[in-house]
């Protein structure tokens, strides 16, 4: 769910700057580069399947969502591209919490089922 929510947002945001409504008052490629360089930064982490990298990239679905609102709310003729944003920006913020959060009980139930290793075998006594 993350990965979907989060390809799908770039994917989403490259579509939207180049063809679906191209800013008028900025090139595209700083528009590009402001847009996507942040989901940039959590890629390697979440292509790894790290929790800690999940649970702060989660704070990166913020200006997306509030741009994805402000869109929606303001932009009378493209207000379905602030709709999509939105709906795209949360499924990326459940799918880093919802893996964040499932992928350290599965670390804390696998640490507790393995068993300890005993301190007298390793010392020889």
């Amino acid at each position: 769910m993350s990965l979907v929510g989060l390809f799908g947002t770039m994917a989403f945001l490259l579509a939207w700057i180049i063809v679906l409504a191209p800013p008028a008052q900025l090139p595209r490629s700083i528009a590009l580069a402001i847009a996507l360089v942040p989901l940039l930064l959590p890629m390697r982490g979440i292509l790894h399947g790290k929790p800690y990298t999940h649970a702060w990239a989660s704070f990166l679905t913020m200006p997306y969502f509030a741009f994805g609102v402000d869109a929606a709310v303001h932009r009378s003729s493209d207000n379905w591209l602030g709709v999509v944003l939105t709906a795209l920006s949360l499924l990326m913020f459940a799918g880093f919490i919802f893996y964040a959060k499932f992928a350290a009980k599965a670390a804390k139930s696998r640490d507790q089922l393995s068993p300890a290793p005993d301190s007298d075998a390793e010392t020889g006594s």
